[in-house]
């Protein structure tokens, strides 16, 4: 043994030093994510600064006050214990390297576990991390200071049951639960699975000549036949993927002209953990052979990031032959998407052969980069292109709470990360702002979050009512949304499929107008979803 567990005495410290120490990492984490938004140009008010500050002292110090104290726990009862059998000048360093090194470890742990790259917004720089390291080592000094009379005392019997006190201080979290938008009256529908086994599908597509396409995040395309049989050899000649996390092998889309030029369009993650991007390819499909030939990158985007999050990745082509990439701001880099230096965060119009066009919104401006069409999103996963209405609709996922449906212009800013109605993960504010001057609002956000990925428009025979809706797929949400547009927006119309509890990948219409979904697991399904029928074959619903 080291030394006996320290006195109750020492526990009463420990306690108001921990709550120092959270209060002021609050009010750093706070000011480290405006400062971030102030280097981008936007002006902050007292009052604003001083309402976030609040807001964050009330929902992120608890998240804190957990992750700190399993930390603070094990680390100062350790450097007490170490203490007593060196000389009493070690103490305070020792106190202090220990509060930093222990903090420093639980955030490495932290980050590895949870599904975000970072969990603390401040710790993405140099800087932020430091300053919450040198907060930890502070109050650890003051333990020190308040408790050296005490550190070559003995522990009695009685003071043990004060050791346990500190544990009341770790909360369970809680996790707010998602608010479901009220479902009108059910439908009666048939849900039939074509396939499964698939490995986190994540894009269906259908060709001209009757078979589908689906992509698996790990980094293959599957081909399913016309009878609904999955051919058990993937598809050759795949460009290299970086597979890890959210990276992974994403949209597959036809060319327009594909029953002539047998082209396909693909995007991908392409590079290695510390320097990644998004990617887009093009290749010609040989269905004979089960391979792609003539493959060509003709996009990366710029810069590279590190992690494995928020990559986009969504693909639709517009009336002019031109086509929309959807790029994700890699999360710890949120900043990039109002930054036209920058491709994280926006979206990117291309012509087939990758070559830019020329009436794409930033075209010779210095500066900027001439594939941005739209900017200030945070990661795109619907993409859908309503060619009689001729607009481009998105939607991407917000943080905790904020997901939203855009109607996207050429030029638009839609405001990420100045602009959002969700909060950080841990209950931090992101801004200040729910709207900014020269920022399109959403036409409908989702608070909370469902996590919306695959995004349609219904046209079609099978639901006659839901011509020119929208359906959207919902990940955290595990459900189907039907949406309407309106004149003033978007309204939700039914909510479908929560009895599947299934996380909802993809969303696409079959030429037979029937409704095709993918589900996002380790073995994903392919379902179809059609009107439900009675003997006399008239619609139940």
């Amino acid at each position: 043994m080291l030394t006996a567990l320290p006195r109750a005495s020492f526990w009463l410290h420990w306690c108001w030093t921990l709550l120092l120490a959270v209060l002021l990492s609050t009010l750093v984490q706070t000011q480290f994510n405006l400062l971030a938004l102030q280097q981008l140009g936007v002006s902050i008010p007292w009052a604003e600064r001083l309402a976030t500050s609040g807001h964050d002292l009330l929902n992120f110090t608890p998240v804190y006050l957990v992750l700190f104290a399993s930390c603070y726990l094990i680390a100062m009862p350790l450097a007490h214990g170490l203490s007593s059998r060196l000389q009493a000048r070690w103490r305070t360093p020792l106190f202090a390297v220990a509060a930093a090194l222990g903090l420093w470890l639980t955030l490495v742990l932290v980050n590895a576990l949870a599904p975000m790259p970072t969990l603390i917004a401040a710790s993405r720089s140099l800087a932020g991390l430091l300053s919450l390291l040198l907060i930890a080592a502070l109050a650890a000094v003051i333990l020190a200071w308040l408790t050296a009379d005490s550190a070559g005392r003995s522990n009695r019997r009685s003071d043990r049951q004060g050791a346990g006190q500190p544990l009341m201080l770790l909360p369970l979290l809680l996790f707010l639960p998602g608010i479901q938008p009220p479902a009108i009256a059910k439908t009666e529908l048939q849900l039939d699975t074509l396939v499964r086994g698939l490995e986190h599908p994540w894009s269906l597509a259908f060709l001209p000549t009757g078979p589908m396409l689906v992509t698996e995040r790990p980094g293959r395309l599957r081909l399913i036949h016309t009878d609904g049989r999955l051919e058990p050899e993937p598809i050759g000649g795949l460009p290299e993927v970086f597979a890890s996390g959210q990276a992974g092998l994403f949209d597959v889309v036809p060319a327009p002209d594909f029953g002539q030029s047998q082209q396909i369009f693909l995007s991908y993650a392409c590079g290695r953990m510390r320097a990644n991007h998004t990617c887009l390819a093009r290749a010609r499909l040989d269905l004979s052979q089960l391979k792609l030939t003539e493959l060509t990158e003709i996009f990366r985007s710029y810069p590279a990031k590190t992690g494995n999050a928020h990559y986009g990745g969504r693909v639709v082509f517009l009336d002019d032959g031109s086509l929309v990439l959807s790029l994700g701001d890699g999360f710890d880099y949120r900043e990039e998407a109002q930054r036209l230096s920058s491709h994280l965060g926006a979206l990117v119009r291309l012509w087939p052969d990758g070559s830019v066009p020329d009436d794409n919104p930033l075209v010779g401006q210095s500066g900027a980069l001439a594939e941005i069409f739209s900017w200030g999103h945070r990661n795109v996963q619907g993409l859908v292109y309503d060619s009689a209405r001729q607009q481009l609709l998105s939607h991407e996922h917000g943080p905790k709470g904020g997901d939203e449906l855009n109607r996207i212009v050429a030029g638009a800013n839609y405001g990420w990360p100045v602009v959002t109605q969700g909060i950080d993960y841990t209950g931090a504010r992101i801004t200040p702002f729910t709207q900014f001057d020269g920022m399109t609002p959403p036409l409908l956000d989702w608070t909370p979050s469902i996590a919306p990925s695959g995004l349609a428009l219904y046209q079609g025979e099978l639901f006659s009512d839901w011509q020119g809706d929208l359906l959207v797929g919902a990940l955290a949400g595990r459900q189907l949304q039907r949406v309407r547009l309106t004149d003033q927006g978007a309204r939700i119309e039914q909510v479908l499929l929560t009895e599947l509890a299934e996380r909802i990948r993809d969303v696409r219409v079959g030429p037979d107008g029937a409704i095709y979904l993918l589900t996002d697991d380790a073995r994903g399904r392919l379902l179809r979803l059609s009107p439900s029928y009675d003997d006399d074959g008239a619609t139940a619903w």
